[in-house]
């Protein structure tokens, strides 16, 4: 039986019921979140995916439908939501605007100083995320706000880390990087979720960048949940996703289009590496025959 820790149940959220200007901004989300994975939740803005991940850690709270954290009501106690906040860490995009301490160390230090943490353990951790965020322990001393905007992007995810949430919900945490320091960015995601074994969700409008590190994805459209699956489930409906208006990844798209060529391409591929495999596979098998 799988090992779920974080799930909606019909989870509705509507915006100024009974008005004129009434919207649903998610509708009826029921999904099952494994602990562990990393998930990547793409939709067209406006589909619902801020909305939902705001209700993950109690900043929101549904019109109707529950979030379980361990099998358990999130608002069962209210009393609790503040610990629960500390259990589902959330960095909303542009994170660096956040910053306000005079140091780095003081900046990342914030959360876990906030959950009254000794000053030892606070130390180790604020040291070990560094690390994670691919920082030399140089720039603890420095002001955030002398640093470049991948670095300040980094010390804001950093902050986050430090409270050592079960789970860490990153709204769009490459926007707005240059592809070095997007690649940096989903590297260092992927190798504190390989470390540290929490549960990742990635909210993100790149379907390359959900291809190249999700365990599963998430799929929103007009408000509801469409797919949640494993990468090649959810990206085996390729038609329907283009058809919401969602680009595919290049590789997918390369992928179609040999198999509409007539090539023997026996497995869907959505990563430049997954595509050379397959091509060579291809090749050889034209060599055999």
């Amino acid at each position: 039986m799988a090992d779920i820790i974080l799930e909606t149940k019909n989870l509705t959220y509507t915006y100024a019921p009974k008005t004129a200007g009434e919207v649903t901004a998610i509708r009826d989300v029921s999904v099952a979140i494994e602990r562990g994975t990393l998930v990547g939740i793409i939709g067209h803005t406006g589909s619902g995916k801020s909305t939902l991940i705001e209700h993950f850690n109690g900043l929101m709270r549904g019109t109707s439908g529950v979030v379980l954290l361990d099998g358990k009501d999130i608002w069962e106690n209210k009393k609790e939501i503040r610990s629960v906040r500390f259990r589902v860490g959330v960095c909303f995009q542009y994170p660096e605007y956040q910053l306000f301490e005079e140091t780095v160390y003081k900046d990342v230090a914030f959360g876990p100083k906030n959950m009254g943490l000794s000053e030892e353990e606070i130390d180790r951790r604020v040291r070990e995320v560094l690390s994670f965020v691919g920082l030399e322990e140089r720039y603890l001393e420095l002001s955030p706000f002398d640093l470049s905007g991948g670095e300040k992007r980094r010390v804001a995810i950093a902050g986050i880390m430090a409270m050592e949430p079960q789970v860490l919900v990153l709204d769009e945490p490459c926007a707005g990087l240059d592809p070095i320091g997007r690649a940096t960015v989903l590297s260092l995601i992927q190798n504190y979720q390989k470390t540290t074994g929490s549960t990742v969700i990635i909210v993100t409008h790149s379907m390359e960048d959900a291809a190249l590190i999700a365990d599963r994805i998430l799929v929103m459209n007009q408000a509801r949940l469409a797919f949640y699956g494993t990468v090649e489930e959810v990206f085996s409906h390729a038609g329907e996703l283009q058809s919401m208006g969602l680009d595919i990844p290049q590789m997918m798209r390369l992928y179609l289009l040999l198999r509409e060529k007539g090539l023997p391409v026996s497995k869907t591929f959505y990563t430049l590496e997954q595509a050379k495999k397959a091509i060579l596979a291809c090749f050889k098998k034209g060599e055999n025959a």
